[in-house]
């Protein structure tokens, strides 16, 4: 099979139905990881928040949701379609907002991931580094706790 070329390209409020439908497949229902359509257009509409769509044959694959404020920024959310995983595409969508970053001026660039996510391979592969960490921060549809770890990459 050939390798397909990951085109990004900025969202914004019209995607997100898009970014819904992603979390949906993405984010597994039992770590309550995901967020509403709600919340998504509620951040979307602050300032210094951005939305970067990843499209594999014209077809969303994944998304970076970032916000910036001074001179820090926060990923608040990265996901990437299970059909489209182990491509390359959150390492795009990931070294993107790294470079965005840097050419605004951001001084670090902070995260939070549920423990045991496998996407802390990633994000440690990438510089972040683990600094803090949230004792059952996240809530899963059975009410299960989980807890959540906060990385820091200076940029």
């Amino acid at each position: 099979m050939a390798t397909r070329q990951v085109l990004l390209r900025t969202g914004d409020a019209r995607d997100v139905a898009t970014v819904d439908a992603l979390m949906s497949a993405a984010f597994d229902p039992r770590y309550g990881e995901a967020w509403t359509r709600n919340q998504c257009m509620g951040v979307l509409a602050m300032p210094g928040v951005r939305l970067t769509l990843a499209l594999v044959d014209d077809m969303p694959a994944g998304f970076a949701m970032v916000r910036s404020v001074a001179d820090e920024a926060e990923l608040l959310l990265l996901a990437v379609d299970p059909a489209h995983r182990r491509r390359g595409i959150a390492t795009a969508l990931l070294r993107a907002v790294i470079a965005e970053a840097q050419a605004g001026g951001i001084a670090d660039l902070h995260l939070e991931v549920r423990a045991g996510n496998a996407a802390v391979a990633l994000y440690t592969a990438q510089g972040f580094a683990k600094v803090g960490e949230r004792r059952g921060y996240y809530r899963g549809k059975t009410g299960q706790a989980f807890d959540a770890h906060t990385y820091r990459r200076p940029v």
